[in-house]
Parts: C-alpha cells; sequence; structure tokens
C-alpha cells in the first residue's frame, strides 16, 4: 500500500470511531513507525509501504481506535521547545500550561537576584520544571510528585535535556518532604470536579492517571490545601502561580483571598482568552 492509501484508510476509521483530529492521528501515527516527518507524506504520497511497517503501523492504529491518546502510544510529546518521553505514570502535558511557564518566566525576569528558587509541585512528565530550567540556567529549581513512577518518567526527561544537575526531584505530598524557601511556587494541580470528571472523553478519562485531574466533589480541593500550606514556604515577595480550570477563576481567587497570605492577586488568561493562570504574591509579615 501507498502512503496515500494507508492514511486516507486509517482516517476512515478513525472518524468512523467519532476520534477527533483523525487525519492528524493518522499521519503522526504512521510518522512514528516510518521514522520520518509528516511532511514527507505530501512529497512522496505514492511512496509504498512495506508489509512490517505496515503491521506496525495498523497496531498503533488499533490502539487509537480504543481511544488511547496518541502521546502514550508513541511514547512522546512536544512541549515548550522541547520533546518529553512520557507514559500513562504522568498526565499528558497540553499547550495551555505553556501559559503557566510564560507567566513564571515573566516573574523571574523582574527578581535582581542572582540565583532564584522555584518549585514545581506535581511535576508528573518535569514539563514545567524542566521548561523553566531550560529558560532560566541561574535558577535552582525543587520538583515534586507524589508518585514515584511520575518521578521516574520527569529525571529521565531532564536527563535526556542535560538539565538533571539543575533539578532537584523529590517524592512529595505537597510540603512533607520539602522545608525550602522559595521565589516562585507553580502547579499545574487536578482541578476536575467529581461530575466533571465523569463526562471526560475516554481516552483521558480511561488512559490519563486519576490522581493528576481529580479534585474531589469541587474540584478546588487542592487548591484549598496548597494555597495554605504555600504561605510558610517563601521568601521574601515569594510568587505562587497557580494553573486553574476555565470557571474557576472567582472560587479559585476567594480561596487565595480568603486566606489572609496574600497580595497582587491577578489571572493570565490563555490565547482562547480563558482564564487560566492566577498569581499571588505572599504578603511580608508584620
Amino acid at each position: 500500500m501507498t502512503v496515500h492509501d494507508i492514511l486516507n484508510e486509517s482516517t476512515k476509521a478513525l472518524e468512523a470511531a467519532d476520534i477527533p483530529s483523525a487525519r492528524l492521528d493518522a499521519e503522526v501515527l504512521l510518522s512514528f513507525c516510518l521514522g520520518c516527518d509528516r511532511l514527507e507524506f505530501y512529497k512522496n504520497p505514492d511512496k509504498t509501504i512495506n508489509e512490517t511497517q505496515l503491521t506496525a503501523f495498523r497496531n498503533l492504529s488499533a490502539r487509537r481506535l480504543q481511544w488511547e491518546p496518541v502521546a502514550y502510544i508513541t511514547g512522546r510529546k512536544e512541549f515548550w521547545s522541547f520533546t518529553l518521553e512520557i507514559n500513562s505514570a504522568v498526565l499528558i502535558p497540553r499547550p495551555d500550561t505553556e501559559i503557566l511557564v510564560e507567566e513564571a518566566l515573566g516573574i523571574c525576569r523582574k527578581i535582581a537576584y542572582p540565583e532564584i528558587k522555584i518549585m514545581d509541585i506535581g511535576t508528573g512528565s518535569g514539563a514545567i520544571a524542566i521548561a523553566l530550567a531550560k529558560e532560566m540556567p541561574q535558577a535552582q529549581v525543587v520538583a515534586t510528585d507524589i508518585s514515584a513512577a511520575a518521578l521516574r518518567v520527569a529525571w529521565k526527561n531532564a536527563l535526556n535535556l542535560v538539565l538533571e544537575n539543575q533539578i532537584d526531584f523529590r517524592r512529595s505530598d505537597l510540603f512533607d518532604s520539602v522545608d525550602d524557601f522559595f521565589d516562585i511556587i507553580v502547579c499545574n494541580p487536578p482541578y476536575i470536579a467529581a461530575e466533571e470528571y465523569e463526562k471526560l472523553p475516554a481516552g483521558v478519562k480511561t488512559f490519563e492517571p486519576r490522581e493528576a485531574l481529580l479534585a474531589g466533589e469541587s474540584g478546588t480541593e487542592f487548591y484549598e490545601k496548597l494555597v495554605y500550606q504555600a504561605g510558610n514556604n517563601f521568601k521574601k515577595n515569594g510568587w505562587l502561580l497557580l494553573e486553574i480550570g476555565a470557571t474557576q477563576e472567582k472560587s479559585v481567587g476567594k480561596i487565595i483571598e480568603d486566606s489572609g497570605i496574600y497580595d497582587n492577586i491577578g489571572v493570565r488568561r490563555d490565547y482562547a482568552g480563558l482564564p487560566r493562570v492566577i498569581r499571588a504574591r505572599r504578603k511580608i509579615s508584620g
């Protein structure tokens, strides 16, 4: 079969199963099997695929037809300016989370310290911590996760990008294993409410780690813990940066305000105009 034939066949099968972005998924999986760029498909649509390649591709397509995310099938995902290795132990990094990285970098550039200390809570694949370490070589980054399996993924990614000496990975539930003080604490926490979780697409609910998504009945349980605990681990004028769901601006903002620990509370919207990151500065004691 030719590239053109197999892509058309796979796209139709994925569309019939109501898989979103069927054509793109088919192209990504085929390029993974062939070890080439997707641009090659347009240059050489009549290229013949051998039986070994065809079998491998159909095996991967069968997994996608069961709604397994493409990133888990290929074991990799682009984030910021690099490629991460991932598996089902970690949440798939989303482009929206790059807004959190942008906000952290903006604050870092205003801090006149020779060294900046950053904490990334619930690091997962290490996406945020690695992006910040890569862009801020002078920064010291502590990245934590409650999952040992997630930390193994994050460590491997830091190693692949030669950033393992800049990031201190620790297994910790929030601040249980952390007594450091930080200029910035960032977190993309679980923020899906129980009712909303049940309505998530099959590819998310079935394959991505539940503990990285679900945050109790209201979706704010993790914020309620983090906002108060983080207050004890800031340097002077330290900043808390949290990714939020599109409908959580008011509820999370109220948690932060009611704590009495922070001032300068603000929200950064993503490029679709939705609230994406809430930031707050630790008040100076006394």
